[in-house]
């Protein structure tokens, strides 16, 4: 990705999206440790990085996010620095990040399918904007993620879409030890290599 199609996604989508890189852990003794350090966005050096054909996609943001661009999946919360251990080295370090539903903060899952089961314009409107999402980062038939079953249902629902899809739990997840980065690293590595299919 060339600097100038960086910034044009920053300006647009910056401010609910972002891309699987992080800084390093200062504290190794603390595994959310300088999850978020934004500062390495503003190096132009980064869209080397960077890699579009390769998008990862929650449901929604939980809360309200802090307002500065890419800061999306880079909290100290919500279990995002076992993407940071398990993504480390893959071919999903650098993809883009997202969700398919924009501008509903909502902690629980079932409360956001509800609004959307009773609401379906607003869940057309999402989808539309995932496409042009998809358009506007250049991305060819690229590999999409989903965070969780919820996401996952929505974007395989996507009629006649060009893109190809794998499900991973999410990595909020607590339950059947995947509140372990190591177990969520083998799983993540599982699905991006192929050797197992949810």
């Amino acid at each position: 990705m060339d600097y100038q199609k960086y910034l044009e996604i920053k300006e647009k989508y910056g401010k609910e999206s972002s891309w699987a890189i992080w800084s390093r852990m200062q504290d190794t003794n603390k595994s959310t440790s300088n999850m978020e350090d934004l500062s390495f966005f503003d190096d132009k050096n980064i869209c080397k990085e960077l890699n579009p054909q390769i998008v990862m996609v929650g449901l929604n943001i939980s809360e309200p996010l802090s307002g500065k661009s890419f800061s999306n999946f880079h909290g100290a919360g919500g279990g995002a620095y076992k993407l940071r251990y398990g993504l480390k080295d893959t071919p999903c370090w650098g993809a883009y990040l997202t969700d398919i539903i924009k501008n509903f903060p909502e902690p629980k899952s079932e409360k956001v399918l509800k609004h959307l089961k009773e609401n379906p314009d607003f869940l057309e409107e999402n989808i539309s904007l995932f496409r042009d999402e998809l358009s506007d980062l250049g991305s060819v038939n690229p590999r999409v993620f989903a965070f969780g079953g919820a996401a996952h249902k929505i974007l395989d629902k996507i009629p006649e879409k060009e893109f190809t899809l794998t499900k991973l739990i999410h990595y909020s997840h607590r339950y059947d030890n995947y509140h372990d980065p190591e177990v969520y690293k083998k799983h993540l590595h599982e699905q991006i290599y192929g050797k197992k299919r949810l």
